[in-house]
């Protein structure tokens, strides 16, 4: 399994106590400080349940799924292919850190591992042996991670983050086969970064480090000794709670990192480079020791924490609004774009399940300065959905529709303005008298809803003479989509004598990717994802429209 060819080192991330503490931001953080030294990284995110990817798991559960650009076969075995181009929310926080675009098959999951192992054996892959979990799984799961690490340009720096706590029955076999690996790549080619919770106790005023010990001993009992011990806490950590976990979890104190509560979560890497982590990485792995370029990125940062007191409220309507993770990456899009006009976004959720009448929704969006209507699936939540969009219509509210949301404003207008009381999208009404929005004909022979959209990143081309036009200031760009319904344009022909007009289209001409009003400050609605390509410092286009727009609309309201 061990290739000499490949001189990558790894840094396995781990976590313990509980989920939820930021593994992913800590993983992409690590991956900023080797790209601070000019090293080459390449990010693994391993996801320990069964789906094959999270494309069908809903995101209340689990938060959004994130889209790659690229979409990937995936083939178990010979004649059983699979279209992967849906992966984990972490890709997206990779994404955001480190500017590189992922590939899918950085995203191993359970379900993956399993599937390739149990169809090979069923197709004689392994006649005359006993299929186990040790050796065919734990090869399998190495196999996919040197996969990565061979693949051209070959990464400095390979960084795997293993999803879940440490004690879970699920990831057993990857911390296994990561205990594997590095025993076969040798101890100076990986570190394992275990990122831990460290409760600071009010009541005694006092951080408590039994968890975190009882974590370490849980992966070291799996074979595993942590290089790098990340704490995370309300506060910095005190010298004395750093020098317990040091003596008790068998590392030395420098390699013992406070990772408190921070305003700006762009500032990790800042902050990991305070504690000294880069330079104890590098010299772990006898890397060339670099000064490490923090200038741009310390710009970014001070940008987002200097954003005035020009708070924008932009209201998002939606139907997973009890997980903010659901829209993690329109949350950041968000921030980004008011970050460039020297503002703060405060995002007031609405869950339209609750609030579904015009009345609500004009109450709810009375004092808003723009409204991201957010995508989705299914029928609940719709109709309260459907309201947010009619309000802006006649308040001239700044309106941006993703996906669902532009479906939905759609139908919105095809009441409201058309006059067409029954329009709805068959999704929700199969029976509609004007069903204005309905499957794509490739998907209405598709019976499998795990990677069966219309996926990945696709050309969109975009009308002159259109506010979208005056937006992007191109003809052609490229943006990521996933849906299986879209805009029918033998409707949207007839809205058209009535002030909506189509405003991209993709490169054939026979699916509608954007519509927006003519006579409206800004109201757009696009078919694709633009928030998973917004960055700190480069914000997206769309998203910059959107929020200079609710700026303007609030000053008109002053």
């Amino acid at each position: 399994m061990h290739s000499d060819d490949v001189n990558t080192r790894f840094v396995f991330v781990t976590g313990g106590v509980l989920s939820g503490i930021g593994k992913g931001v800590t993983t992409a953080s690590i991956a900023k400080l080797f790209q601070f030294r000019g090293y080459g990284i390449r990010i693994i995110k391993i996801d320990p349940y069964l789906n094959i990817d999270p494309g069908t798991l809903n995101p209340i559960e689990h938060g959004e799924v994130f889209v790659t650009d690229q979409t990937w076969t995936f083939s178990p075995v010979q004649g059983v292919d699979f279209q992967i181009s849906e992966i984990d929310l972490d890709f997206g926080t990779y994404e955001r850190f480190t500017g590189m675009e992922v590939h899918p098959s950085q995203n191993i999951t359970s379900g993956q591992i399993y599937m390739s192992v149990i169809l090979e054996e069923r197709k004689g892959g392994f006649l005359g042996r006993t299929v186990q979990i040790i050796p065919h799984i734990t090869d399998r799961i190495k196999q996919r991670i040197w996969d990565v690490a061979k693949k051209e340009p070959r990464p400095d720096v390979l960084l795997v983050e293993i999803g879940g706590t440490v004690g879970d029955i699920e990831a057993m076999p990857f911390l296994e086969a990561v205990r594997q690996l590095i025993r076969e790549v040798g101890r100076e080619r990986a570190a394992v970064v275990h990122v831990t919770l460290v409760p600071y106790m009010t009541s005694v005023g006092e951080f408590k480090t039994k968890p975190t010990q009882h974590s370490v001993r849980t992966l070291q009992s799996l074979g595993l000794q942590p290089d790098v011990i990340i704490c995370r806490s309300e506060m910095p950590l005190t010298r004395s709670a750093k020098n317990k976990i040091a003596l008790f979890c068998n590392v030395p104190e420098n390699q013992v990192i406070s990772n408190p509560d921070i305003e700006v979560i762009y500032q990790l890497p800042i902050s990991f480079e305070d504690e000294g982590l880069g330079d104890i990485l590098v010299k772990h792995f006898e890397l060339e020791p670099r000064t490490p370029d923090t200038e741009a990125w310390q710009k970014i940062v001070q940008t987002i924490k200097t954003a005035s007191e020009n708070v924008v409220i932009i209201a998002m309507p939606g139907k997973y609004t009890t997980l903010g993770d659901s829209y993690k990456s329109i949350n950041e899009a968000l921030a980004h774009a008011a970050a460039e006009c020297n503002a703060r976004v405060e995002i007031k959720w609405i869950e339209t399940e609750e609030r579904c009448t015009d009345e609500c929704l004009l109450e709810d969006l009375a004092n808003v300065d723009g409204v991201l209507l957010t995508p989705g699936f299914g029928e609940r939540g719709v109709e309260g959905m459907i309201s947010a969009a009619s309000v802006t219509l006649e308040s001239k509210i700044p309106l941006l529709g993703i996906c669902y949301g532009a479906q939905l404003s759609t139908v919105a207008f095809a009441r409201r303005v058309m006059g067409w009381k029954e329009a709805n999208t068959t999704e929700v009404d199969p029976d509609s008298l004007y069903p204005v929005v309905d499957l794509m004909d490739d998907q209405k022979a598709t019976e499998d809803k795990g990677g069966t959209m219309r996926l990945g990143g696709h050309e969109v081309r975009i009308v002159n003479g259109t506010h979208l036009h005056d937006i992007y200031g191109t003809d052609i760009v490229r943006e990521r989509f996933r849906h299986r319904f879209h805009l029918i344009d033998r409707y949207l022909n007839k809205m058209i004598q009535k002030g909506l007009r189509v405003s991209a289209y993709d490169s054939r001409k026979k699916i509608i990717n954007a519509i927006e009003l003519v006579d409206h400050p800004f109201w757009i609605g696009v078919q694709y994802h633009p928030e998973f390509k917004s960055r700190p410092g480069a914000p997206h286009p769309l998203y910059l429209g959107l929020i200079r727009a609710a700026l303007e609309h609030k000053r008109g309201k002053t």
